[in-house]
């Protein structure tokens, strides 16, 4: 079979280290993904999933596989709505970089957060699950969980201001001016610790599975950026999705909500916080200017890992053709929180 790393070496592994498994017939990449990439195992004993790190030269503390690991491992049992984890190989010789395996979960992705294929009363399911589900996240005690040292103490918007301004120094590869100014300005600007929960750092329609029959949540996946950290981090990052342009993703800037069914900006932190059990979120502005320094800190990444031959992504060009653009509605979104 035709992939890119020894087949024959990884079904060796996994018939001594996953229970059940018998023959690997096929390995097959999933499409998209710009960080660790994902394949589809189809054996005898049935349908898996394989998640990587990236081969290559990587950035520090980045495609943390052994971390999303652990964060399964934790949750699953809790009965959040996770893939089971099955087995994790801390041995890059197997494939060329480490790895696990779970089960698939057979489901829907939606890739277009207008959801142009639903009617609008499974419109306004879809989001109104995968919104619960983000609070249900949340409400999980991570100590409880056996995930205490799963984040470092201190205030979390300090370190991750911190970390993306590293790992974005660590693959940049020009001056952007709105980027620079965003360093400025976020550390000196950080809003109190509204709390501490698991955070999922990624969630956004795209990073969940729903059932074939109905518009409910089975899976949340992509797992990479998970924390131990404030979850107006999370659901500010979700809620950004309203602000974004229309761009056959996530955006949903300037939709029709009440005859799509998709739930407002106000109407979707109204559903947020009576699951969450919150009162009303704060100004966002702040909120959506970091998570789109966050994203523009991953493009910068992805067109590093470009530039050095090993994107994961067959479509990593297009990504990166968003840096500027991203750059620039974090600045913009700044200003609106009162940068000048």
């Amino acid at each position: 079979m035709s992939t890119d790393f020894d087949a024959s070496a990884l079904s060796e592994w996994l018939q001594g280290n996953l229970p059940g498994f018998a023959e690997l017939l096929s390995v097959e990449k999933f499409p998209g993904g710009q960080s660790n990439p994902t394949y589809r195992l189809a054996a005898k004993s049935g349908a898996y999933v394989l998640r990587r790190k990236p081969f290559g030269q990587l950035l520090p503390s980045a495609h943390a596989i052994e971390r999303e690991f652990k964060l399964l491992q934790a949750i699953n049992p809790l009965g959040f709505t996770t893939p089971r984890p099955l087995a994790l190989c801390e041995d890059p010789a197997v494939i060329g970089a480490m790895f696990y395996v779970m089960e698939l979960v057979d489901g829907r992705s939606f890739w277009n957060g207008a959801l142009p294929e639903l009617h609008p009363a499974e419109r306004r399911g879809v989001y109104r699950s995968m919104i619960g589900t983000l609070a249900k996240l949340h409400s999980i005690d991570p100590a409880a969980a056996g995930l205490g040292d799963f984040g470092r103490p201190g205030n979390y918007f300090a370190r991750q201001v911190e970390r993306w301004t590293k790992q974005y120094r660590a693959a940049q590869t020009e001056d952007i001016p709105e980027v620079e100014s965003l360093i400025e300005w976020l550390p000196m600007t950080l809003p109190e610790q509204a709390g501490s929960s698991i955070i999922h750092g990624d969630y956004r329609i795209d990073n969940l599975i729903f059932a074939r029959d109905q518009p409910h949540a089975i899976a949340v996946i992509d797992w990479e950026l998970a924390t131990i950290g404030d979850p107006l981090a999370d659901i500010a990052y979700l809620l950004m999705a309203w602000v974004m342009p229309q761009d056959g993703r996530s955006g949903l800037s300037g939709i029709d909500f009440a005859g799509t069914g998709i739930p407002s900006l106000a109407e979707a932190a109204e559903i947020y916080c009576h699951a969450a059990g919150r009162t009303a979120l704060p100004d966002l502005h702040w909120y959506f200017a970091y998570n789109l320094f966050r994203l523009t800190g991953i493009v910068q990444g992805v067109k590093k890992r470009l530039l050095d031959g090993n994107a994961s992504s067959t479509n990593a060009g297009e990504t990166i053709a968003q840096l500027i653009p991203l750059a620039r509605a974090a600045w913009a979104q700044a200003c609106l929180a009162g940068a000048a």
